[in-house]
């Protein structure tokens, strides 16, 4: 049995299994806002098919709505309950694609094909800044198909997080960030490699890192940018000395055997 995991840069993967193509907090764009994309190239369009795409909290490079337009007509789109409310355009763009929207909380599960996603709590400020309402939770998603794969959004470590998620096979942790200071509810590099060891996943990957940088501040701590993935495998070596990490490149996919 086997998994396959392909990162396209900043949150955003796609999970194959069981036959179902998993899509993590689309972002497919060269710039948003204050930021540019300094490394990688924008993903495909094939990037974009899915049978389902999770999004793990309201923030603008998370929730990103022109790049939910991107999706095929018809795709089911998860997100934390409330979005709908808290981001209006959210609606419009749910419209114009067709999009399947399901909105979950912590502990509620849904099934796409063979593969049932478990929304998990995370420690983050979900709100859609700078004005969002307070009530609408940052996520993380459990997928169990041949594989279980552990998907954190954005998260810092917190008390429970190896009963939320349970026992996994692969976690995608975020390592770094956008910008030369990580904010409260964050992992950097020791940290997510001490949620590995919490959470006994047998395999790790590095997210959330080296894509995005503000404009203008390339020279502004830029080990903060370039580091993150690195720092984790030594980290991880020696905090979960048992578990495997493959650090991808952008664009990059590896297949993963399972034990089970």
């Amino acid at each position: 049995m086997s998994v396959e995991i392909t990162w396209w840069g900043h949150a955003t993967t796609t999970v194959r299994d069981s036959g179902v193509r998993v899509l993590t907090d689309p972002l497919f764009v060269q710039r948003l806002a204050h930021l540019r994309r300094r490394r990688g190239p924008v993903p495909p369009p094939a990037a974009a098919v899915a049978d389902v795409a999770l999004v793990s909290h309201l923030h603008a490079d998370h929730l990103h709505l022109g790049s939910l337009m991107r999706l095929r007509p018809g795709t089911r789109l998860v997100v934390p309950r409330g979005a709908g409310r808290a981001v209006p355009g959210l609606r419009r763009v749910a419209r114009a694609r067709e999009l399947r929207v399901t909105e979950v909380r912590p502990g509620e599960e849904i099934a796409v094909g063979e593969v049932r996603i478990r929304a998990v709590p995370a420690a983050h400020d979900g709100r859609r800044l700078p004005y969002g309402p307070s009530g609408v939770p940052a996520l993380g998603y459990v997928l169990r198909g041949e594989a279980t794969t552990y998907f954190a959004g954005d998260t810092g470590l917190f008390d429970g997080m190896p009963r939320a998620v349970g026992d996994c096979d692969v976690a995608l942790l975020p390592v770094g960030g956008w910008g030369p200071y990580l904010g409260h509810g964050h992992l950097d590099a020791h940290r997510a490699a001490e949620a590995l060891a919490r959470l006994g996943a047998r395999t790790a990957i590095p997210v959330h890192y080296g894509t995005f940088w503000p404009i203008g501040m390339d020279w502004v701590r830029p080990h903060e940018f370039h580091a993150p993935g690195d720092d984790f495998v030594r980290h991880a070596g020696q905090l979960a000395p048992d578990a495997v990490v493959h650090p991808l490149r952008h664009g990059e996919c590896v297949r993963l055997e399972t034990a089970r």
